[in-house]
């Protein structure tokens, strides 16, 4: 089985991205599971105005998975700023329907605040309060595109593990995957880094040190973060097999995707245990989403 932690839909396209591109309408997304054999995933809405396009809402998220309740998981989100600008603001309202209507987790975060703000603390506050997990985008610094800003090192991310313990916070983007290695600058840590990966990298120490932290695997930056050295890569799945998540980060009609058969021929070659597959795939994401999935 695979289930994927990383989509996105809409349920009819409006406005374009800059390069013309919309995101999947629900039955071209089912397709696109399909042709890679993939049979559930997540549907992440998208709420903070720095990521606005096509705005899939919690709510749309809700009718595109109803319409596929076999094959699709709504999560919801709610922008930090929301309500009252304030970190005082109160979302028990919106938690206590969107978890009512169905959703299993907040995400994708990607308003363009610091990940220590007041206000952000405040949103990840009442994610722990429902018990849901937190899948986050991180920006190399305020202003740039969208994303939660952190600094070279991930420092304010650890603020944020450690005071929030019991929450499930699910890296993503090139800034959290890049720093799986050492050596970074603040030029070179918002993209897609080659060749071996140096010790000492943030990434990998908050994993060793964080058992709140989890990875979202999607989008080339969690696929450079395990491809692009194979004998780091397959050890950081052994190591951490319990706390990552398989993903795409599904965006559009035609999006070519590696993820699948890197891991199929992963197991294949003998470079990742069976087990270690089937947790990474879809047992966590089972567990972690409390699905009740039998394998």
């Amino acid at each position: 089985m695979l289930i994927d932690c990383h989509v996105h839909a809409v349920m009819e396209r409006t406005i374009p991205a800059a390069n013309g591109r919309h995101f999947s309408t629900p039955d071209e997304l089912i397709g696109q599971l399909d042709d890679d054999g993939i049979d559930m995933a997540v549907v992440l809405p998208l709420s903070s105005p720095e990521a606005r396009q096509e705005w899939p809402t919690p709510e749309e998220v809700l009718k595109i998975c109803a319409l596929y309740p076999e094959r699709l998981i709504p999560f919801c989100n709610v922008d930090p700023r929301a309500e009252a600008n304030s970190p005082n603001a109160d979302f028990t309202r919106h938690f206590d329907y969107y978890t009512g209507a169905g959703c299993k987790g907040v995400g994708e975060v990607t308003a363009n605040m610091y990940f220590d703000d007041p206000m952000v603390w405040n949103m990840l506050r009442h994610c722990a309060d429902y018990n849901l997990p937190v899948i986050f985008h991180i920006s190399p610094a305020l202003g740039y595109s969208y994303g939660l800003a952190d600094d070279l090192g991930l420092p304010r991310l650890e603020r944020t593990l450690k005071e929030f313990p019991d929450l499930k916070l699910v890296g993503h983007s090139q800034p959290f995957w890049a720093e799986v290695t050492a050596g970074l600058s603040d030029t070179t840590r918002g993209g897609y880094p080659e060749g071996k990966v140096l010790p000492g990298g943030a990434t990998v120490r908050l994993f060793e040190e964080y058992e709140n932290l989890y990875g979202d695997l999607s989008a080339g930056s969690g696929f450079n973060a395990i491809s692009r050295d194979p004998e780091f890569g397959f050890a950081f799945l052994d190591q951490f097999q319990d706390r990552l998540w398989f993903g795409t980060d599904i965006c559009g009609p035609g999006q070519a995707l590696p993820q699948p058969d890197w891991f199929r021929a992963a197991l294949a070659d003998g470079n990742i245990s069976e087990e270690a597959y089937e947790k990474i795939t879809w047992r966590n994401i089972n567990d972690a989403l409390d699905l009740g999935l039998e394998g």
